[in-house]
């Protein structure tokens, strides 16, 4: 019986499951080993880290953690999970099972390209969403923004602070008059033929034409999802957000699940490094306090 079990260990599970040790708390991390930006080089905006490999960030957190000897890590998949009585039974792919008198899903979001050759091969490399991570390492240079949703208006409206911006509509976006003239003011380009392919290292953008617009750096807006079931199959309450739905919790990081708390990417609209661990520091308190004062 552990005190948390804690599904995701990424930035918001580590740091989570670093208040619990510290509490003297038995917790267990369950983690298939498949970070959201895995992808990227270098992870920015993130106070004492800036520019720092993603991967090792996490490395590092891990072995932290690791030391507090109440701490047990599982490299595994977590594929299930109910609640019997006072505790919460996680199963995993290999068929163990794991109890726990709290839950806290810190298990993330996928991202969902859209399908343009070349596009989700470049993605965290010279194709991002987030300008605050990305768009000071690009010098200045031009920069392409790629409607796939409405959130694009957002992009193509900020990223001019970061270099000048071409806004490829593809057909997915039509600015109305107002955003014509914010567009207009914020110096963005409009390019309304369609984009078939993302090639070379820089980014180059393929127009339907056979015309190439070649960039320091393209941004789009992924669709996201729940990386992993559990959310869904404790009956979790979610929140639609600009980018897809995201799980639903209070002040205190709690779902709509007594007892199951959730942190990360899994349960904000939008978020970075930054974010992920200093949510997962206050859902591991709130985690250790409901043990107490329940």
């Amino acid at each position: 019986m552990f005190d948390v079990i804690i599904v995701g260990g990424s930035y918001a599970g580590v740091s989570a499951g670093l208040q619990l040790a510290r509490a003297r708390r038995k917790v267990l991390v369950i983690d298939a080993g498949v970070r959201r930006n895995r992808f990227a080089h270098s992870s920015h905006g993130f106070l004492g880290q800036d520019g720092r490999n993603p991967g090792a960030i996490a490395e590092e957190a891990r072995d932290q953690l690791l030391a507090y000897p109440t701490v047990q890590w599982l490299t595994q998949s977590a594929v299930s999970a109910v609640k019997e009585g006072g505790e919460f039974v996680v199963g995993t792919a290999d068929g163990a099972r794991f109890s726990g008198r709290r839950l806290i899903l810190a298990s993330g979001v996928v991202d969902e390209l859209p399908a343009i050759p070349g596009l989700a091969e470049r993605w965290g490399q010279s194709v991002f969403h987030c300008p605050y991570c990305h768009g000071y390492e690009l010098d200045g240079g031009p920069i392409g923004v790629l409607a796939a949703s409405p959130v694009a208006i957002h992009h193509a409206m900020m990223l001019p602070d970061w270099g000048p911006t071409t806004f490829f509509l593809n057909g997915v976006f039509e600015p109305d008059a107002e955003q014509l003239a914010q567009l207009q003011r914020r110096g963005v380009q409009l390019e309304r033929e369609g984009v078939v392919a993302v090639e070379g290292e820089r980014p180059n953008v393929t127009l339907a034409s056979g015309r190439v617009v070649e960039l320091a750096g393209l941004f789009t807006q992924p669709r996201t999802r729940m990386a992993s079931p559990l959310p869904a199959m404790l009956g979790c309450a979610f929140e639609d957000g600009p980018m897809g739905p995201f799980i639903k919790v209070d002040a205190l990081r709690e779902t709509s699940v007594p007892g199951v708390f959730a942190c990360g990417d899994a349960a904000v609209a939008a978020g970075n490094v930054a974010i992920a661990v200093g949510e997962g520091a206050r859902t591991g308190g709130a985690a250790h306090h409901s043990l107490i004062f329940r």
